[in-house]
């Protein structure tokens, strides 16, 4: 099976609303030429160094989607261009992020990271932080980003009904906080489901699949 088959096929899958996120991390330039040619303009990479290497390689109309936990003294070297980080799980993340689009005159758009998963290494708010973070004033203070959904991972287990179960508790919770807009919170992408669990994300509500091993192959 070519890249270009696989990213067909699971666009096939995919209702009108969902968006597919090619996971290119410790992938060559050359793979993600093939998804490019194939039709696919939305990258996530793990890592920020990865990213930073590999965005002056490819074309310019590519939006890089930062999926990985993030570290506050990364962000500066991808704040000129990042499309959407996935992984904000603290202030003290957003702000640095708000800090360094300032600098280059940007609003960068967010994902809060809600952990739904059962295992313990997982990152992220959990329901009562989340919302008392969306209420904060030092939130509303920051005029260089943009919160636009949340983000979460499933347990990784073969257990379908606890997949499905966490998928659709982070859905209702996108649901319930999509009612509080700010200037900077306007709540539209749930990203959810990675290349074991897309298809039960996508009956639960994602509107962003974050898929690398079903279209590159197993991680070398």
């Amino acid at each position: 099976m070519t890249i270009a088959t696989n990213i067909r096929q699971i666009e096939s899958q995919l209702p009108e609303k969902t968006r597919l996120i090619a996971v290119t991390k410790t992938k060559p330039v050359e793979l993600l030429r093939e998804a490019y040619d194939a039709g696919c303009r939305f990258f996530g990479e793990n890592k920020v160094q990865e990213m930073v290497d590999k965005q002056p390689l490819l074309p310019a109309d590519i939006q890089w989607h930062l999926i990985g936990h993030l570290q506050t003294n990364k962000v500066k070297y991808m704040a000129s261009f990042v499309s959407l980080i996935h992984s904000v799980d603290s202030l003290k993340v957003l702000q640095e992020i708000n800090k360094q689009a300032a600098k280059h005159d940007r609003i960068i758009d967010c994902l809060l990271q809600i952990h739904i998963a059962r295992e313990e290494t997982k990152f992220g708010f959990d329901e009562p932080e989340v919302e008392a973070f969306l209420q904060s004033p030092e939130l509303a203070k920051l005029t260089h980003i943009r919160i636009v959904g949340l983000m979460g991972m499933a347990s990784n287990t073969d257990d379908e009904t606890q997949i499905r179960q966490e998928f659709r508790s982070l859905k209702q919770l996108f649901d319930r906080l999509s009612d509080f807009q700010r200037s900077n919170v306007q709540f539209r992408e749930l990203s959810m489901g990675m290349s074991g669990d897309y298809l039960i994300a996508i009956e639960e509500g994602s509107t962003m699949v974050r898929v690398g091993s079903a279209i590159f192959g197993t991680r070398n």
